[in-house]
């Protein structure tokens, strides 16, 4: 046949395709999984052999010889459906591939295609042939009925795999455009099939090769990186974020990109690109803890470095939010903390208001032995009011207890209407309260209230005249202008049964942070305030939005 740059394009073109899917046959012998492995190489294969057809077509000289060549091209095409089928069924952890009753069902129908087509030359219903001289000396092929309506069925076939493989993508929570990408690669040529039939643009043959080709090789190329990261995280439910041996980020799943969004864009890129994410690798505690869109949340994360036959070809992390599971562990742990010290604030009233009461029952004793009824009578009286404080005082921590359980729902509470009403219900003398600041904390309206009637009655109990309460971006401040405490109680503040920093005060601040914790707040004093006593809370929900409220 006599050489010109027209067959040198189509030959170069076809020849690609077939050097491509050979030199993917090393490479893809290296996946483990034994089912998807013959899959892979099958297709790779059969590719090769159907384009390696094409390349020999543009090149032989003989028209009986080039038209045996083409048969043995459409019986190799042919067979790539069902090598990408079994290929799929595998990938995807399906078994169809091993259904007897499917592999006779795909043998027979792969026979009796192959009969039509080698039997061509006699019924000439699959395709008629020509050599001609435009726009270059070759063997034209005009197909016939059966050639479209097999390559019908032929993509219809394919289309089912393709099916599968965007299923698994989707259950694997994956970005499919690389996926669709290559489908979109793979019918191009198909185009080159119309308008070769139906025009003189392109020379009359079957460019489908080049798509399988391309698509063979995108995927085994891919099967390292997407496909093999999309197998292995078809079942999990959880973050999936694939790392190379130098810590640079190669996949993740959406998932993922949820926890951490700024994984997004940082493929290619160091894990010190996405700091919340770096963080949560060089956490040490086994749960992180990570602040996102105003909210906490928990992640378990664990590393493991993952091989390719006995290769290591990168790093798995699986991000795994536990967030419901720590934050009970937390509760039952704050509640047991809790709970230990409303019993060390028990014991300690119990113990001193015994010691006042026997001291008091000793005093009436000895006032009735030398005759002093009056004085027996008061001391009785003292030690009836230090029992009824005992008492008062162990139903208090006991409600503390019951306030400190789990809560169920929040809600934005009015914070101007709530600081009000908690004036009202609390049990002190002459105490004027200030309130600045519009909108609503996310909490538990009870324990809210509570806990600032507890701060109030604190601030009453130290000699304070007035108090500010102020709603800040992540909670409120409230400043007393009563005695301050020492320095050297400030560790102690909000224990229980110490009194700090007066008897009178009691348990009040102790109770603040305690209705604070069970809301998920923060409660500290601020050392540097000199004019009283500063109780900032902190780690709450503030919403600026309008609230119905009262003054």
């Amino acid at each position: 046949m006599q050489f010109t740059i027209g067959a040198a394009v189509y030959q170069v073109a076809f020849g690609l395709a077939t050097l491509g899917s050979l030199a993917g046959l090393n490479r893809a012998r290296r996946v483990t999984d034994d089912d998807t492995r013959h899959g892979l190489v099958g297709v790779l294969l059969a590719s090769a052999l159907w384009a390696g057809s094409q390349t020999f077509l543009f090149s032989v000289p003989d028209s009986r010889l080039a038209i045996a060549v083409y048969l043995a091209g459409l019986v190799a095409g042919f067979a790539t459906v069902f090598a990408w089928l079994y290929f799929v069924s595998a990938y995807t952890g399906r078994t169809y591939h091993r259904n007897r009753r499917l592999r006779r069902l795909a043998l027979g129908t792969y026979l009796l295609v192959v009969g039509v087509k080698v039997t061509n030359p006699l019924h000439h219903l699959y395709f008629r042939t020509a050599f001609v001289d435009d726009p270059f000396p070759h063997l034209a092929i005009q197909q016939g009925l059966l050639h479209w309506t097999i390559t019908g069925f032929s993509y219809c076939l394919a289309a089912i795999g393709l099916f599968l493989l965007f299923e698994l993508y989707g259950s694997a929570d994956y970005d499919a455009r690389g996926l669709a990408g290559l489908v979109v690669l793979t019918g191009v040529p198909v185009v080159f099939d119309v308008v070769g039939y139906g025009t003189d643009a392109f020379v009359d043959v079957i460019y489908a090769p080049l798509g399988v080709a391309a698509f063979a090789i995108g995927t085994l190329y891919l099967y390292q990186d997407r496909f093999f990261a999309v197998q292995l995280a078809s079942e999990v439910d959880d973050g999936v974020v694939f790392l190379d041996d130098d810590d640079r980020v190669r996949d993740f799943n959406r998932r993922a990109a949820s926890y951490f969004p700024g994984l997004e864009g940082s493929i290619g890129q160091p894990v010190a690109s996405v700091p919340s994410f770096a963080d949560a690798l060089d956490d040490t505690e086994g749960v992180y803890e990570h602040r996102r869109d105003g909210e906490t949340r928990y992640y378990l994360v664990s590393r493991e470095t993952f091989e390719l036959g006995r290769v290591a070809i990168g790093q798995l992390v699986l991000v795994t939010d536990v967030t419901a599971v720590e934050s009970e562990r937390r509760q039952v742990e704050r509640q047991d903390d809790q709970l230990e010290e409303f019993a060390v604030g028990i014991r300690h009233e119990l113990r001193n208001s015994l010691t006042v009461i026997r001291g008091h029952l000793a005093n009436a004793a000895d006032a009735l032995e030398s005759g002093d009824v009056g004085t027996a009578r008061s001391s009785l009286s003292t030690a009836t009011q230090s029992a009824e404080h005992m008492t008062g005082t162990v139903d208090g921590l006991a409600t503390f207890a019951q306030h400190a359980q789990t809560i169920a729902d929040t809600e934005p509470v009015p914070f101007h209407d709530v600081a009000r009403d908690a004036r009202k219900r609390a049990d002190v003398t002459d105490l004027d309260v200030e309130v600045d600041g519009r909108g609503a904390v996310v909490g538990d309206p009870t324990r809210l209230e509570t806990m600032l009637v507890n701060a109030y009655e604190f601030a009453d109990a130290t000699d304070a005249s007035t108090v500010r309460v102020t709603l800040e971006s992540d909670g409120f401040v409230v400043e007393t202008d009563g005695v301050p405490i020492p320095e050297t109680d400030l560790d102690r503040a909000f224990d229980y049964g110490d009194a700090v920093p007066t008897a009178a005060a009691g348990m009040t601040l102790p109770g603040v942070r305690t209705l604070g914790r069970v809301q998920g707040f923060t409660v500290d004093l601020d050392p540097e305030y000199d004019d009283g006593v500063r109780v900032r809370v902190t780690d709450a929900t503030v919403t600026q939005r309008a609230v119905q409220e009262n003054d």
